[in-house]
């Protein structure tokens, strides 16, 4: 089967979801322009500030997309590329959607919250100081994994390290002029000439390599995610990733020309693999890998983070929320038929030696050379792409962090407590201490395996608690109980599973941790059920 014939199918069903089931989910969540959003209740011109659609777009798509829409799609084809493809589709339209839109509306009503302070609304402060700790731990060791990970591509490839500083020198400059523009042809403009700049860059920072030893660029990633987390949002973070998003959004492009022009075949067989080697059974590894491309609990907290603050008008979110997960979805169908272009046999034994990314920009690079680009330069540009977005990961995640150690100080009697909820320096301050003790000790690398379940077990929980506060408003949530049902049984799973295995490895302390965010989700579950039971009465509205 030609290769384009299954882009063209599944942009057909992502399209058709959005118009389609999106008016539903719209419907059910009663998204209505007269209620005003956080970003005006509350504009502080820092973390609150009332934005165009596109720019959220832009820095919520960047935010949540990172390398997960590529990594875990490539390595979950071990299952077969067909199962791969059937839980992108189904996931990112039913569940990953569903979750994000439900996390972000839930925000706009609760102040631009985040999912903390809504599950200590709708379930209680118990069951919100277990979820800020979980999610606060699981930002920090996002932050630490890449700040090392971008430390270590900035060392090996000196390239990316010009582009990526002349980037953000370039995203503070669009952010100066777009508060100069008054009308809408000013900032396509704007947006057009900053785009081209970004490009050239790409150019440049393959032509000027910038060298600096490892633990510098440490320093300086952390550095530069505390300036990106205490910086007002329209001056950093929002243009850089609004820009960003342009390479992704270039490089999706460039992928579907690149597919016509060469109609290369799928090579690899329709195979399916109930087990795969060094993964475990499709049920649950599959779903708890692809993550990102389907339904990431990640998502939650930047729907309820950056992205509820800015939102201008409360009909945005089916752009932002639906829309940004369904264009991911596509990109996670896009990373599956850069590898599936090659049998299953050089699959795995390139898998095994160079690694999903290497495997992505050579694949994806060998299609974009059919534009007329060299060789080098398409593969280096696929590789830059992923690593400014492994960037954006960063300083939101900075900020998320710094955002959920205020909520759950801010209603604290004690002067240090008021303290930390009301300086977000000193909070940023402990986010980038912790991050750099993390780093220092080395214990990112063992804790990192446990990252893809705690993820869908974030998911479980923003979905537990979206349906909590629906169902409290008397809304029919079964669009999202089933989803919300379905995640709990991956994540109870696999954390079982991956407890077991690191007992019988005498990994006793992973293995433990495990087994606590088993406890945790029971818990939580057993929170949610005890006060729907005593608040809720038994007629839910249709």
């Amino acid at each position: 089967m030609p290769l384009v014939t299954l882009y063209i199918l599944s942009a057909v069903v992502l399209v058709g979801a959005y118009f389609l089931y999106g008016k539903y989910v719209f419907r059910k969540f009663k998204i209505n322009n007269a209620n005003l959003t956080p970003s005006h209740k509350h504009r502080d011109g820092v973390d609150y500030i009332p934005s165009k659609p596109v720019v959220v777009l832009g820095h919520h798509f960047a935010s949540i997309a990172g390398a997960g829409p590529i990594v875990g799609p490539i390595i979950a084809v071990a299952f077969g590329w067909i199962p791969a493809v059937i839980w992108i589709l189904v996931g990112g339209i039913f569940f990953g959607a569903v979750h994000d839109l439900g996390s972000m509306v839930a925000s706009l009503r609760n102040e631009g919250k985040s999912i903390g302070v809504i599950i200590q609304n709708n379930i209680g402060e118990k069951g919100k100081q277990l979820f800020v700790v979980f999610s606060f731990s699981t930002l920090i060791l996002i932050i630490g994994v890449f700040a090392d990970i971008i430390a270590k591509t900035f060392v090996s490839n000196p390239g990316v390290a010009t582009a990526s500083i002349l980037f953000i020198g370039l995203a503070v400059a669009f952010g100066w002029v777009s508060k100069q523009v008054r009308s809408r042809m000013q900032f396509v403009v704007a947006s057009v000439a900053g785009v081209v700049l970004m490009y050239y860059f790409v150019y440049l920072g393959m032509q000027h390599p910038f060298v600096l030893s490892y633990e510098l660029w440490i320093g300086i990633l952390l550095a530069y995610g505390f300036v990106a987390s205490v910086a007002p949002v329209s001056i950093l973070l929002q243009p850089r990733d609004y820009l960003n998003s342009f390479l992704l959004y270039g490089l999706m492009l460039a992928a579907i020309v690149g597919v016509v022009v060469a109609n290369p075949t799928i090579e690899m067989d329709t195979q399916v693999q109930f087990k795969a080697e060094n993964l475990g059974y499709l049920f649950p590894v599959l779903f708890v890998t692809i993550a990102c491309g389907a339904i990431s609990g990640f998502h939650s907290l930047v729907a309820s983070g950056t992205t509820s603050k800015q939102i201008d008008q409360e009909k945005d979110v089916k752009l932002i929320g639906f829309g940004g997960m369904l264009i991911e979805s596509f990109l996670a169908i896009i990373s599956i038929g850069a590898v599936i272009v090659i049998s299953r046999q050089e699959y795995n034994l390139r898998l095994s030696d160079e690694g999903p990314v290497s495997l992505f920009a050579d694949g994806l690079g060998g299609m974009v050379t059919t534009l007329g680009l060299s060789p080098a330069f398409a593969v280096g540009f696929v590789a830059l792409t992923v690593s400014a977005f492994a960037m954006t990961t960063l300083d939101t995640c900075t900020r998320l962090a710094r955002f959920t150690f205020q909520e759950y100080f801010e209603q604290s009697q004690s002067r240090p407590g008021r303290f930390f909820g009301e300086n977000r320096y000193a909070s940023t301050f402990i986010v980038i201490v912790l991050s750099a003790l993390l780093l220092l000790s080395g214990g990112f690398a063992n804790l990192w395996p446990i990252f893809g379940s705690a993820n869908q077990l974030l998911a479980a929980l923003a979905l537990l608690t979206v349906a909590v506060w629906l169902i409290r408003q008397q809304i029919n949530a079964k669009f999202v109980l089933i989803p919300m049902f379905f995640m709990f049984a991956v994540t109870i799973s696999s954390l079982i599973l991956f407890a077991w295995q690191n007992y019988q490895a005498g990994s006793y302390v992973l293995a433990l941790i495990a087994v606590s965010l088993c406890v945790l989700s029971l818990v939580l579950m057993a929170l949610a059920r005890k006060n729907l039971a005593s608040t809720v009465p038994t007629k839910i509205k249709t």
